[in-house]
């Protein structure tokens, strides 16, 4: 019986055919041809880009379109079965990955290529990306250096895993079901009835909530009920934990202390100080303390700020009866309390303007008229659920240039927040172009039956920077595989195209496409336009400390190891203690659920959401010169940025576009912050 994850006859993936089953056996598979290929060519003399690198490439390719598919079935339709086909081939793979990286052989063959004057830039870069990460495998250590280096990566990836398991767990074991209406006042009414759909989904009378991401912030942001807001805040903030209603259950807290512990070891078997330090050898930062330096005087400029906007929080709270001293699930409710005072509007007031398929319509047109593309539904492919969308993304002229899906709801046994993948990349090679096949995922409110999705401003912008991603993705016209679209992207720069978008989302002329009422067609009024503009900077010192305050722990958790050195949680309280503006409880243990730097790839990164802050902030600075549609610019960034991928060190195609280096001050102005 053929296996599908083995030879795609379309161009997307035949989702309905995928079978868990069928994940490990297309694994086996290539990693077997693969290792018979590199045998061949590293016998061989005289490598080339053609006999050595274009047949490793395809190799690759083969691989990642083997994986990939299965990898994303098992975040967004998690089961047992998907769990343990997963699991069968993540250690083979990162046996492989160690096989590759530690070949000597390999490794002397990339180095006789990479001396060819004959390369062309993306190709230059290709290689200097791979001889950086043989180095970066330890392809030079000793032996029993290489063998303990493989056995680190292979308890990492196993490690990885299960804090991601656990806390998906931990987030679909909880959940709350209310009785009382009295409960639900504040809860906006499209929340209450997800809330009764879901308790009848289970047999139960009420109104079930849980810890997913648009139950939690009903609750937290609108509910009147003190109470009923620390309760679900304490659920969510040690989710996983040692700590909460489901102490010890799902524990990442032994976890975490391994995953440090052997990433400090990897990165001293490889020569560096700390993983930190190791972390950044593919960044465009220069060093841990560039970063700390970069965060500390963003911190500087925002904590006065922070503290204006706390006093200002706890006034109001006081004068609407509320508490004298505000914690942490008192922050979201009073917010949007003051913000629809001050601003006379809510983010329940504007959902019915923000109907997912208006929303999209307006993206779609958006991008058109910035990079000159058409995206159109593709009904007539294969998808994994029946929430999911496919489309075609195509050139002014007709010219196919990607594929993407959007699964946008949140439900059980799909992991949690925004993300983008890929399971194809654009290629050139013995079979011509193969198009680059992006899938965008979110956990927006699903349709109901009398309205369909309405998602709040965040949301939408949430939505649009995830679409930036894809564009980077789907919009590259590299040639090669390893440096096409995000791929060989620096960590700290491949949030540019991302953040970049949300401007979109801000601007009058491009709310003006798709902020419309979904069922009177009315536009959104001039006035609430205004007041959501003016609200861009609401609140922007708490956020500004709030992901600075997260990427020092993330920089300082994988800095330099001593015998004695504080634990994980003392030292997130003491970053608290020095920059924050309200102190968490004792018990909050929000490192258990920090995925994306202990189950994704941000360890020693998370600063990066802040550094492309401020290169997404500088680039779109140039539409606000020459206007934010202006036709050039917009190709000028499609052919700087999005087109090049990896093809070129990010700070250079960074000057490539905007004439000269990133300055901070346009997000300090966008932000309010001078």
């Amino acid at each position: 019986m053929s296996n599908p994850l083995l030879d795609w006859k379309a161009q997307t993936p035949p989702w309905s055919k995928i079978t868990p089953q069928q994940l490990e056996p297309a694994v086996d598979a290539v990693l077997r041809d693969n290792r018979q290929l590199i045998a061949r060519l590293t016998a061989r003399g005289q490598p080339s880009w053609d006999t050595l690198i274009a047949p490793l490439e395809e190799a690759d390719n083969r691989l990642h379109k083997a994986f990939s598919p299965g990898s994303h079935l098992h975040g967004v339709l998690d089961s047992p079965q998907w769990r343990a086909a997963y699991e069968a081939c993540l250690p083979k793979l990162t046996e492989y990955g160690s096989e590759v990286g530690q070949n000597p052989a390999l490794f002397a063959a990339y180095e006789q290529v990479a001396r060819n004057s004959d390369l062309d830039p993306a190709q230059t870069q290709l290689l200097a990306n791979a001889l950086r990460d043989f180095r970066l495998s330890g392809v030079n250590l000793p032996e029993t250096a290489k063998q303990r280096l493989r056995e680190i990566q292979q308890r990492l990836a196993e490690l990885g895993n299960r804090f991601q398991q656990n806390v998906l767990d931990a987030t679909d074991g909880w959940c709350m079901v209310l009785a009382d209406p009295a409960d639900l006042a504040g809860i906006p009414e499209a929340a209450v009835e997800r809330a009764r759909r879901r308790a009848q989904a289970r047999d139960q009378d009420g109104y079930l909530f849980g810890l997913d991401f648009p139950s939690y912030d009903a609750v937290l942001t609108y509910a009147q009920n003190r109470e009923l807001r620390a309760r679900v805040y304490a659920a969510y903030c040690t989710r996983a934990s040692d700590q909460g209603p489901d102490a010890g259950r799902w524990d990442n807290g032994p976890l975490i202390e391994e995953i440090l512990q052997l990433r400090a070891e990897e990165a001293q078997l490889l020569g560096f100080t700390s993983y930190a330090q190791l972390s950044l050898a593919t960044k465009m930062a220069d060093s841990p303390q560039a970063v700390e330096n970069f965060l500390l005087e963003l911190a500087s400029k925002a904590r006065p700020r922070a503290l204006e906007e706390l006093a200002e929080l706890t006034e109001f709270a006081q004068a609407q009866g509320g508490p004298t001293t505000l914690e942490p699930w008192d922050l979201a409710y009073y917010s949007e309390q003051l913000k629809a005072q001050r601003y006379d509007f809510s983010d329940e007031l504007l959902k019915p303007y923000f109907a997912l398929p208006q929303v999209l319509k307006g993206l779609f047109a958006i991008s058109g008229r910035l990079f000159g593309i058409q995206v159109q539904e593709a009904p007539d492919l294969s998808v994994w659920h029946a929430d999911v969308r496919a489309f075609r993304v195509q050139d002014a002229g007709g010219e196919l240039l990607a594929y993407f899906f959007l699964d946008p709801y949140a439900r059980e046994k799909k992991r949690g927040g925004a993300w983008m993948d890929d399971c194809a990349g654009r290629v050139v090679g013995s079979e011509g172009a193969q198009i680059p096949v992006a899938i965008l995922c979110c956990n927006f409110t699903p349709a109901t039956a009398t309205a369909p999705a309405l998602l709040t401003h965040d949301e939408v912008t949430t939505l649009f920077h995830e679409f930036g991603h894809g564009l980077h993705h789907m919009l590259t016209r590299v040639n090669y595989l390893g440096v096409s679209g995000i791929n060989g992207v620096a960590w700290d720069a491949v949030e540019l195209p991302s953040q970049f978008m949300e401007n979109w989302c801000w601007e009058r002329e491009s709310l003006d496409l798709f902020a419309q009422h979904f069922e009177t067609g009315a536009a959104i009024p001039g006035v609430w336009l205004d007041r959501l503009r003016q609200s861009r900077n609401f609140n922007a010192g708490i956020q500004t400390i709030r992901q600075v305050e997260l990427a020092l722990f993330d920089l300082r958790v994988h800095g330099p190891k001593t015998a004695e050195g504080p634990a994980v949680n003392d030292i997130l309280r003491a970053i608290r203690a020095g920059i924050s503006v309200i102190q968490p409880p004792a018990w909050n243990r929000f490192a258990s659920g920090f995925s994306h730097i202990f189950g994704g790839g941000y360890a020693a990164g998370y600063y990066s959401y802040k550094w492309a802050e401020v290169l997404a902030a500088d680039a779109f600075s140039a539409f606000e010169e020459s206007g934010i549609f202006d036709a050039d610019t917009g190709r000028h960034f499609r052919q700087s940025i999005l087109e090049r991928g990896g093809s070129a060190d990010a700070m250079e195609l960074f000057r490539e576009f905007r004439g000269r280096e990133p300055q901070v001050d346009p997000l300090l102005r966008q932000s309010g912050l001078i």
